[in-house]
């Protein structure tokens, strides 16, 4: 059937950039007359199928050309966007990445008419949940959008002294965490590579300068080393009597930086302003340790386990006056 064939067309134009006439023609069984009526169906349809000639030529799909064959009103198309919107800002994992894709795409095809819509039910609305640092859903559009078309970018950036600086990077990807989001980009008046946190970012401008990739990291890695070795006043390495699985369960990737050791080992490096709240959650882990650096927090370990200690043995004494009293025995 016309129908099939045409979805099944505008689905190999998707999954390649370009294909050549006779490579379409085997696929879909068709004649080289059948196809460029099919191409030219697309075409009315409002796909952009660009051909390209000479030798290597072929048919590609278009800037603007990879959209479903999905058709929205404009309520509906309101109602999309404000949903992504609030996605992309939410805390369930697994859909935020998806959402900021989705929302990228739609905003490149949205009336100008239906972005004050959208812009307006954000400026009315105001979340209860304040627990994750709040990144306003249109610069996530401007940044994947840029991290997608390889172009420039400048932004105003906050450090965590307070100090504002003008910055020009090459975007490379979005990292979100459990409660930030962050940008892994080469700083280009630094020469080095850099992640920058959303909610210290403002006013994010694409230059119209599109650049090439240099050697860049691993996003996700690079962000979870640079958060976990931060600098604190103190940092502590451990080793974790545990899968690492098991500990990047327990531990967030922006606390901590997580190394699998053999023998269901895990190396943990992690940092922070107070040796005892590295105490306090080591403890917590509820796994056995070994201190590998500093030596003075296996000192801060030891009073912690004695007052732990002292107040287990408090609690024992209460509840054994307690005991004595409700059986008609004086505790003095």
């Amino acid at each position: 059937m016309p129908e099939s064939r045409l979805l099944s067309l505008l689905t190999l134009l998707q999954v390649r950039p370009q294909w050549s006439g006779a490579e379409l023609v085997d696929r879909l069984e068709v004649t080289p007359r059948t196809l460029r009526r099919d191409i030219e169906r697309l075409r009315g349809l409002g796909y952009p199928v660009d051909s390209v000639p000479g030798r290597g030529g072929g048919y590609r799909l278009g800037r603007g050309g990879r959209l479903p064959p999905l058709v929205l009103d404009d309520e509906e198309a309101v109602a999309v966007a404000v949903g992504l919107r609030t996605a992309a800002g939410g805390s369930v994992q697994g859909i935020r990445e998806a959402s900021v894709r989705a929302l990228t795409k739609l905003d490149q095809v949205l009336p100008l008419r239906l972005r004050h819509q959208v812009a307006a039910l954000r400026d009315a609305t105001t979340p209860l949940d304040a627990a994750a640092d709040m990144v306003d859903a249109g610069d996530l559009v401007v940044l994947a959008r840029a991290c997608a078309d390889t172009e420039m970018l400048r932004f105003d950036y906050v450090d965590g002294r307070g100090r504002t600086s003008h910055r020009r990077v090459e975007p490379h990807r979005l990292v979100p965490t459990g409660r930030r989001w962050y940008l892994v980009a080469r700083d280009i008046d630094r020469a080095d590579w850099r992640s920058f946190r959303l909610d210290r970012l403002t006013d994010p401008r694409p230059t119209g300068d599109t650049f090439v990739p240099r050697n860049p990291p691993d996003a996700a890695t690079f962000v979870s080393s640079a958060v976990g070795s931060a600098p604190y006043a103190h940092r502590a390495r451990v080793i974790v009597h545990a899968p690492a699985h098991v500990v990047r369960a327990k531990v967030p990737p922006t606390v901590a930086t997580i190394t699998e050791l053999a023998g269901d080992r895990t190396e943990l490096v992690t940092g922070s302003d107070s040796l005892e709240a590295i105490a306090i959650h080591l403890a917590m882990l509820g796994d056995d340790f070994d201190i590998l650096d500093p030596p003075e927090l296996v000192a801060v370990l030891g009073k912690l386990a004695d007052r732990l200690h002292r107040g287990s043995m408090a609690h024992r004494s209460v509840s054994s006056d307690e005991t004595r009293c409700a059986s008609g025995e004086s505790a003095l």
